[in-house]
């Protein structure tokens, strides 16, 4: 092997859940650090690594990733370094991610070709979350002080919410992801003909076993194994969220979770002591990015996610047939139902599609849940020498995708394993305003203070449009039978925001 070549050398995870013997109420920047020096143990070296960490990427809390989100303990100055500080490292360089669970699988490409170029010798990705830590105190009307201010450089690569979500969106109520999420699962719910009941057991079929696995985690926020009618039945405690959406079937923000993942150069690792067998080769990493949601060929699938694994196994020179261990973000079932679909995969297949328990039960640890994905996918590979292992990462609303293959069996990194691709370019245009008349093309319900709001997508020409209502009658009529291609009026209320009524 080429002394540049990368490999992971170490992957930690720490957790804790509120109430529960060994709570220490860490803040984010405790948690984070903890996870770095957990990976740095967990390489076996036998000389120290902290004073070898030349670069520290750290990936954007929730709580500083928009002005929805709120830091009310305060918050780092300098996310990467406040975790290197706990870890004892003094890197030169340090990162602060844009948004999206798709950085620390896109930070592995981007650091490990840095690694191959030679411009750096180990770097490490770290990511936290305390929320549930947060919500607890803030319930007993409690604060804390987590703010700190550390010197020292700081890349800071912005939010990078552009073409994530556009203001019409907003104004009509899909704000958050899972607004758009449920617009995208029901149109694929029509387009195999079934009805929100129906629907609800096809995600509770593939949730399912992702349960099973998040009940063997350690690190799990909620380590209960699930039947598929729980998942799959409106009730009390699973509450309608958006439809077609109970609340146990969407990504479980309320964790206390951190993980970092260590990458160096062959020589680097040699020179510290990293014993072979600790070693995790890169095969092939790639990443793509997705035009707003109202604005794709179709609002159900994702192009990019496809683009992106596919890239990601052809760098690696492997097939799916290859791949012994997989794990698919889960934010919802969406993304990974529009992988299966794609690929032409079987929902019960063996190998399973989780190899943490999934967002929803295993927690959504923010921006870095795929930072405990790639701690899980190295531990695999460890477990069993040769096998494949790839690892899926989704950000924004489906909006961009990152893919990895690992494995014990070394990889050639003289031609870079790293491909960043093109962006998919948009479709449709997208109206803020209509009167007149359009096509329905899918919908949600979503609950709400004044009662239920149904949010509609729908097609003027060249163009997609949306439009609310709180009609009783419209809402029943919505989940009563097929809607794609109903005809509707859509007039402007003056306040932005649109209402529809069928024709």
């Amino acid at each position: 092997m080429d002394d540049r070549t990368p490999v992971i050398i170490g992957a930690g995870q720490v957790s804790e859940r509120v109430g529960e013997p060994g709570y220490l109420e860490r803040s984010p920047m405790d948690l984070a650090g903890d996870a770095l020096k957990a990976a740095m143990a967990d390489a076996h070296a036998k000389k120290s690594l902290a004073p070898a960490l030349d670069t520290v990427a750290a990936i954007r809390q929730f709580e500083i990733s928009a002005t929805r989100y709120t830091a009310p303990f305060g918050h780092s100055n300098n996310t990467p370094r406040s975790a290197a500080r706990r870890a004892g490292a003094n890197p030169d360089r340090a990162i602060l991610e844009v948004v999206g669970g798709q950085g620390p699988q896109r930070l592995v490409g981007e650091l490990a070709s840095e690694i191959a170029a030679g411009r750096s010798k180990m770097a490490a990705i770290v990511g936290s979350e305390a929320i549930s830590t947060m919500r607890a105190l803030l319930a007993r009307g409690e604060t804390r002080d987590w703010s700190e201010t550390r010197r020292g450089s700081l890349e800071d690569r912005g939010s990078g919410y552009e073409g994530v979500v556009d203001m019409t969106a907003i104004r009509h109520g899909v704000a958050a992801p899972i607004g758009g999420y449920a617009l995208a699962e029901n149109v694929r719910r029509e387009r195999l003909g079934l009805s929100l009941a129906d629907y609800r057991t096809e995600i509770g079929k593939l949730f399912a076993p992702f349960t099973q696995v998040a009940a063997r985690n350690p690190h799990s926020a909620a380590p209960t194994a699930r039947t598929v009618a729980e998942l799959a039945e409106l009730t009390e405690r699973n509450r309608l969220i958006a439809e077609p959406y109970g609340r146990l079937v969407v990504s479980r923000d309320q964790v206390n979770q951190g993980a970092a993942i260590i990458l160096a150069s062959v020589a680097e690792a040699r020179r510290l002591g990293v014993p072979e067998d600790r070693w995790v080769h890169i095969h092939g990493v790639a990443d793509c990015a997705e035009p707003a949601m109202l604005t794709r060929a179709s609002i159900e699938q994702s192009p990019a996610a496809v683009a992106a694994i596919s890239t990601a196994l052809e760098v690696s020179g492997v097939s799916w047939e290859n791949i012994t261990a997989t794990d698919l973000y889960s934010c919802f079932a969406i993304p990974v139902f529009n992988l299966l679909d794609a690929f032409g995969l079987d929902r019960d297949d063996p190998r399973g599609w989780t190899l943490t328990g999934g967002l929803p039960f295993f927690g959504g640890a923010g921006n870095n849940y795929v930072g405990h994905s790639i701690a899980e996918a190295v531990a695999r590979c460890r477990a069993n020498p040769g096998g494949m292992v790839l690892v899926g990462a989704n950000g924004g609303i489906m909006s961009k995708y990152a893919a990895g293959v690992y494995s014990t069996a070394p990889a050639d990194w003289r031609t870079s394993r790293w491909q960043s691709l093109e962006k998919i370019k948009p479709q449709w245009r997208v109206l803020d305003t209509l009167d007149g008349e359009a096509a329905a093309e899918t919908f949600t319900i979503q609950p709400g203070k004044g009662g239920e709001v149904a949010t509609l997508v729908a097609r003027a020409g060249d163009a997609r449009v949306m439009a609310n209502s709180s009609d009783p009658a419209i809402c029943a009529a919505l989940r009563g039978g097929k809607v794609a291609g109903r005809p509707v009026r859509i007039e402007d209320d003056e306040s932005g925001v649109n209402r529809f009524w069928f024709l």
